[in-house]
C-alpha cells in the first residue's frame, strides 16, 4: 500500500507539469529550472529526470529552445504549452477539492 500512495504522489508532481510551471514565469536554462522547482515544489529533480522531460516537452512542442547564453540552453513555453498547463491545473484543482471535500478540509487554512 506505501508504494501505490508514493506513486500515486510522484505522478501527481510529474517532471514535465513542473517544468512547465517554472517555464510560466519566464524563460529558464535546467540549472535555473531546478532550482526554482525545488524552491516551490520541493522537490529536486535529477539530471536524467530534468533533460528527460526536457526532451520529451520539446518534442511535444511545448516549450522550445532560445539562443545559447553563456554556454547555457534556456527554454520558454509555448503556446501549446501554456493552454497544456492551464488544463492540468484546473484538473489538479479539481482532484484537489474533491479530496478536500471528501475529507472535511478547509484548503485556506493550509495555505
Amino acid at each position: 500500500m506505501a508504494q501505490r500512495e508514493h506513486d500515486t504522489r510522484k505522478r501527481s508532481n510529474d517532471p514535465a507539469s513542473l517544468i512547465l510551471t517554472s517555464l510560466a514565469s519566464g524563460a529558464k536554462h535546467g540549472h535555473a529550472l531546478s532550482k526554482d522547482i525545488e524552491s516551490f515544489a520541493g522537490i529536486r529533480l535529477g539530471p536524467g529526470s530534468l533533460y528527460g522531460a526536457i526532451t520529451r516537452l520539446e518534442e511535444r512542442g511545448l516549450i522550445e529552445p532560445l539562443d545559447v547564453s553563456d554556454r547555457r540552453r534556456p527554454y520558454q513555453i509555448t503556446a501549446a504549452g501554456t493552454a497544456t498547463l492551464a488544463r492540468h491545473v484546473v484538473e489538479m484543482r479539481r482532484v484537489a477539492d474533491v479530496g478536500a471535500a471528501r475529507l472535511g478540509l478547509d484548503l485556506r487554512a493550509w495555505s
